[in-house]
């Protein structure tokens, strides 16, 4: 069979890890060999499996087994820097250095953002290629622009292709006689050859998660004003790396037979902000779960909160397969294309409200949040062909 991976994201502390841990109880029961990859800095993982504090320490980061088929891992990128890249970890803390921070300072800063996404692209492309597992979850960072690593092989192969051989020979001409006067230390030879290693072993990965039918995401929400203006941000950026989302996960909601007039009013507000979500996010599934009594630790727990999240559907299947709406650049000018299946010219309406896009066709609304690049472009031209509106943007200079 083909892999699976499953990415979740969402803005912190709505359950994502969670929800995460529990789709993996639920397809390693179902027989899959699954691991759950923490891809977050403020590791929680083991928590929600209740496990020892310190687990992930003693084990250096390496998977640990939790119940049957079933693995979890929580990167600890200060190992794997060690482990693989010390010649490009020293460097950098070796520059650092060089501006005046303290050493203990200059280390710190050479561990550099979005490590963890790095490192664990590079454990999705080894158990992949060594058929380790059959299923791969991914708990995100908390944030939709964390994603930016799923960009990161082709940018990566760009710059192997176009700039990294002429500037290792370059440094290799330039390094004994600059060394003596260059203002920071310049990179040895074993720094470049680290950069190759990398290179290497995440060479090919991209085809993995650009694959609708193997790497889908799931956004966890909560329903609350900010927390799903964030997820809309999520959605907005997936959909930007082409990665297909096909669930929207809405946590801790309270149920409906609570009582409390104090519950009653949050219970209100809930269900008009759900109405919302589905709303932004048909026609991607909604999957909710209830805001259980107690908090939800332990494999049993996990257990119940997959119950209510998937009943008995496999949550390894992909629950949608088409991307609702994506950009490319044409003729000079961005466009975007969104799927409108049975619309009518006639009666789509297209306005703008701020930094997002509001298409409306009789009683159904669509909200595309825009990226930062297109929030001060006009809309150009916009046409409806096939079941697909394609709207034009005009170029800097029109706008």
């Amino acid at each position: 069979m083909k892999p699976r991976i499953i990415l979740f994201s969402g803005k912190g502390g709505v359950g994502k890890t969670s929800v995460a841990a529990a789709t993996g109880v639920r397809a390693a029961e179902l027989g899959y060999r699954t691991i759950v990859l923490s891809l977050d800095i403020a590791h929680s993982l083991s928590d929600a499996f209740d496990l020892p504090v310190g687990l992930h320490e003693k084990n250096e980061g390496r998977p640990v087994h939790v119940a049957d088929r079933l693995d979890i891992q929580e990167i600890d990128v200060q190992e794997e820097l060690e482990r693989w890249w010390s010649e490009v970890y020293k460097y950098l803390a070796a520059v650092f250095s060089a501006t005046g921070m303290g050493d203990l300072m200059a280390e710190e800063m050479a561990i550099l953002p979005g490590m963890e996404e790095i490192i664990g692209l590079l454990y999705i492309n080894q158990y992949i290629e060594e058929r380790s597992y059959d299923v791969i979850i991914l708990d995100c960072a908390p944030t939709g622009e964390s994603l930016r690593f799923i960009s990161l092989p082709s940018a990566l192969e760009w710059f192997m292709d176009k700039i990294f051989h002429l500037e290792r020979t370059v440094m290799r001409v330039v390094r004994p006689m600059a060394k003596p006067f260059a203002p920071i230390p310049l990179p040895d030879d074993s720094y470049y050859a680290a950069i190759e290693r990398l290179y290497r072993r995440l060479k090919g990965v991209d085809k993995y998660l650009l694959d609708p039918q193997v790497t889908t995401a799931r956004l966890v929400t909560n329903a609350e004003k900010m927390v799903v203006r964030e997820t809309q941000r999520a959605f907005m950026y997936l959909c930007l790396y082409e990665i297909a989302v096909d669930a929207v996960v809405v946590n801790k909601l309270i149920p409906p037979h609570v009582m409390d007039a104090h519950f009653r009013s949050w219970l209100t507000a809930q269900m008009g902000y759900v109405e919302q979500i589905e709303e932004y996010f048909a026609p991607i599934p909604i999957l909710k779960a209830p805001l259980f009594e107690s908090e939800i630790v332990g494999v049993e727990r996990l257990r119940q909160l997959a119950l209510e999240l998937y009943g008995s559907r496999d949550p390894t299947h992909v629950l949608y397969a088409e991307k609702p709406y994506q950009y490319h650049f044409a003729d000079g000018r961005y466009v975007l294309q969104l799927k409108l299946p049975f619309a009518s010219r006639e009666h789509i309406d297209l306005y703008r409200d701020a930094d997002e896009l509001i298409i409306r066709i009789g009683s159904f609304k669509r909200h595309v949040l825009l990226p930062h690049k297109l929030i001060k472009s006009r809309i150009r031209s916009a046409s409806y062909k096939g079941d697909t509106l394609v709207i034009e943007f005009a170029e800097a200079s029109e706008a």
